[in-house]
């Protein structure tokens, strides 16, 4: 991994009731040519932080950008209407700020973003406006 500019936050694109892990992220991304899970961490509803690939790697999660960032998931972010929405947990909510303070500590340059907030990026992800909810932490 090289110079960490950013730590990016995505969801699964999953029902909320849906129980997705690690190793079912992996599968996915496998299937689509990929070494392994393309996150660093993901964070399941109950609100357990979960490995994915491990942070000295290269992600595979934000085209053009992965050399630069570490990527972290979380579990929904589609209602079960099947529309795109904020669905944390409050568990996943406490679990994604105190990893992300972590990360910060580790990569203090690094700026917190959304996947969605990148360039030529068409997707909802994360579901939520990261830039703003996780302001302080960028300071």
């Amino acid at each position: 991994m090289q110079d960490v500019q950013w730590i990016v936050v995505h969801c699964t694109s999953t029902k909320v009731s849906r129980k997705v892990t690690v190793k079912d992220i992996d599968r996915w991304h496998r299937a689509k040519g990929w070494a392994q899970c393309g996150y660093h961490w993901v964070i399941y509803q109950d609100g357990s932080i979960h490995p994915g690939r491990p942070e000295q790697y290269a992600g595979a999660h934000v085209a053009n950008y992965n050399r630069h960032a570490i990527g972290v998931c979380y579990v929904g972010g589609v209602d079960e209407n099947g529309r795109y929405a904020d669905t944390r947990t409050p568990e996943q909510k406490a679990s994604l700020w105190y990893l992300l303070k972590e990360l910060k500590q580790t990569y203090p340059k690094a700026r917190i973003m959304g996947h969605r907030d990148f360039p030529k990026v068409a997707k909802e992800c994360p579901c939520f406006d990261a830039q703003t909810e996780y302001a302080d932490l960028n300071k």
